[in-house]
Protein backbone atom coordinates (compact mmCIF):
# COMPACT_ATOMS: atom_id res chain seq x y z
CA UNK A 1 0.00 0.00 0.00
CA UNK A 2 3.24 2.25 0.70
CA UNK A 3 3.31 2.84 -3.56
CA UNK A 4 0.11 4.93 -3.32
CA UNK A 5 1.21 7.16 -0.50
CA UNK A 6 3.73 10.24 -1.56
CA UNK A 7 7.29 9.04 -0.49
CA UNK A 8 10.12 11.58 0.88
CA UNK A 9 12.92 10.10 -0.93
CA UNK A 10 15.88 12.77 0.21
CA UNK A 11 16.17 15.25 3.35
CA UNK A 12 15.84 18.21 1.01
CA UNK A 13 12.28 16.76 0.48
CA UNK A 14 11.33 16.34 3.99
CA UNK A 15 12.55 19.96 4.99
CA UNK A 16 10.50 20.97 2.05
CA UNK A 17 6.69 19.37 3.45
CA UNK A 18 7.97 20.24 6.49
CA UNK A 19 8.13 24.00 5.72
CA UNK A 20 5.53 24.40 3.01
CA UNK A 21 2.34 21.96 4.74
CA UNK A 22 0.78 25.51 5.43
CA UNK A 23 -2.52 24.95 8.02
CA UNK A 24 -2.65 21.29 7.67
CA UNK A 25 -1.23 18.33 9.90
CA UNK A 26 1.63 17.01 7.67
CA UNK A 27 2.01 13.07 8.97
CA UNK A 28 4.79 11.63 8.06
CA UNK A 29 5.15 7.64 8.83
CA UNK A 30 9.07 6.50 8.94
CA UNK A 31 9.70 2.94 8.17
CA UNK A 32 10.20 0.18 5.90
CA UNK A 33 7.80 -0.31 3.33
CA UNK A 34 9.04 -4.26 2.79
CA UNK A 35 7.94 -4.66 7.06
CA UNK A 36 4.28 -6.06 7.64
CA UNK A 37 3.70 -3.61 10.26
CA UNK A 38 4.63 -1.00 7.87
CA UNK A 39 2.17 -2.57 5.19
CA UNK A 40 -0.65 -2.66 7.94
CA UNK A 41 -0.04 1.03 8.98
CA UNK A 42 0.30 1.90 5.27
CA UNK A 43 -2.64 0.41 4.47
CA UNK A 44 -4.53 2.83 7.37
CA UNK A 45 -3.06 5.65 6.16
CA UNK A 46 -4.23 5.13 2.84
CA UNK A 47 -7.61 4.20 4.01
CA UNK A 48 -8.12 7.30 5.69
CA UNK A 49 -6.13 9.69 3.41
CA UNK A 50 -9.34 10.70 1.80
CA UNK A 51 -11.32 10.94 5.27
CA UNK A 52 -8.84 13.42 6.46
CA UNK A 53 -7.83 14.99 3.23
CA UNK A 54 -8.96 18.48 4.44
CA UNK A 55 -6.95 18.10 7.84
CA UNK A 56 -3.86 16.28 7.12
CA UNK A 57 -1.20 15.34 3.91
CA UNK A 58 0.48 12.25 4.73
CA UNK A 59 3.99 11.56 3.28
CA UNK A 60 6.32 8.32 3.69
CA UNK A 61 9.93 8.24 4.69
CA UNK A 62 12.55 4.94 4.29
CA UNK A 63 14.54 5.20 7.89
CA UNK A 64 17.37 4.02 5.47
CA UNK A 65 17.12 6.26 2.73
CA UNK A 66 17.46 9.51 5.48
CA UNK A 67 19.22 8.61 8.41
CA UNK A 68 19.62 12.00 9.48
CA UNK A 69 15.61 12.15 10.15
CA UNK A 70 16.15 8.62 12.21
CA UNK A 71 18.11 9.99 14.08
CA UNK A 72 16.98 13.56 14.89
CA UNK A 73 13.95 11.46 16.06
CA UNK A 74 15.80 8.47 17.67
CA UNK A 75 13.75 6.39 15.73
CA UNK A 76 14.86 2.47 17.12
CA UNK A 77 11.11 0.89 16.07
CA UNK A 78 9.44 1.34 13.24
CA UNK A 79 6.91 1.97 12.00
CA UNK A 80 7.13 5.51 13.79
CA UNK A 81 4.45 8.29 12.97
CA UNK A 82 5.77 12.27 13.50
CA UNK A 83 3.11 14.62 12.99
CA UNK A 84 4.00 18.52 12.37
CA UNK A 85 1.70 21.58 12.28
CA UNK A 86 2.99 25.02 9.97
CA UNK A 87 6.46 23.67 10.46
CA UNK A 88 6.01 22.94 14.20
CA UNK A 89 6.54 19.66 15.95
CA UNK A 90 3.25 18.50 17.46
CA UNK A 91 4.11 16.21 20.28
CA UNK A 92 1.27 14.31 21.39
CA UNK A 93 0.51 12.55 24.85
CA UNK A 94 -0.44 8.76 24.50
CA UNK A 95 0.49 7.65 28.37
CA UNK A 96 3.91 6.72 27.68
CA UNK A 97 7.25 8.28 28.14
CA UNK A 98 7.67 9.47 24.29
CA UNK A 99 5.61 12.43 23.60
CA UNK A 100 7.23 12.62 19.71
CA UNK A 101 6.30 10.27 18.13
CA UNK A 102 3.87 7.43 17.48
CA UNK A 103 5.75 3.93 17.81
CA UNK A 104 3.47 1.36 16.12
CA UNK A 105 1.01 0.69 13.55
CA UNK A 106 -2.61 1.83 14.39
CA UNK A 107 -4.99 -0.69 15.49
CA UNK A 108 -8.19 1.04 13.60
CA UNK A 109 -8.58 3.65 10.86
CA UNK A 110 -11.15 5.26 13.64
CA UNK A 111 -7.99 5.52 15.84
CA UNK A 112 -5.96 7.43 13.37
CA UNK A 113 -9.05 9.82 12.05
CA UNK A 114 -9.24 10.83 15.42
CA UNK A 115 -5.72 10.97 16.17
CA UNK A 116 -5.67 13.84 13.58
CA UNK A 117 -9.08 15.22 14.03
CA UNK A 118 -8.10 15.94 17.90
CA UNK A 119 -4.39 17.74 16.40
CA UNK A 120 -6.30 19.74 13.76
CA UNK A 121 -8.68 21.29 16.50
CA UNK A 122 -5.56 21.54 18.70
CA UNK A 123 -3.41 23.36 16.64
CA UNK A 124 -6.03 25.58 15.33
CA UNK A 125 -6.46 26.94 19.13
CA UNK A 126 -2.70 27.13 19.46
CA UNK A 127 -2.01 24.12 21.45
CA UNK A 128 1.64 22.25 20.75
CA UNK A 129 0.96 19.44 23.30
CA UNK A 130 -2.15 17.31 22.59
CA UNK A 131 -3.86 14.58 24.36
CA UNK A 132 -4.13 11.18 22.71
CA UNK A 133 -8.04 10.44 21.83
CA UNK A 134 -6.78 6.67 21.23
CA UNK A 135 -7.56 3.95 24.41
CA UNK A 136 -4.83 3.06 25.63
CA UNK A 137 -5.37 -0.48 25.29
CA UNK A 138 -4.72 -0.36 21.48
CA UNK A 139 -0.90 1.12 22.18
CA UNK A 140 2.11 -0.43 22.34
CA UNK A 141 3.97 -0.43 24.76
CA UNK A 142 8.11 0.03 24.70
CA UNK A 143 10.66 0.37 27.10
CA UNK A 144 12.99 3.10 26.66
CA UNK A 145 16.59 3.08 27.05
CA UNK A 146 18.68 5.80 26.55
CA UNK A 147 22.34 5.18 25.70
CA UNK A 148 25.55 7.14 26.87
CA UNK A 149 24.02 8.77 30.01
Amino acid sequence: MSYFLNELKSKKEVDQAIKTTAELVLVIRFGKSSEPRCLHLDEILFKCSELVGRMAKIYTVDTNAIPIYTQYFDITHTPATVFFFNAQHIKVDYGTADHTKFIGSFRTKQDFVDLVEVIYRSVMRGKLVVQSPIDPRHLDRFELLYKDI
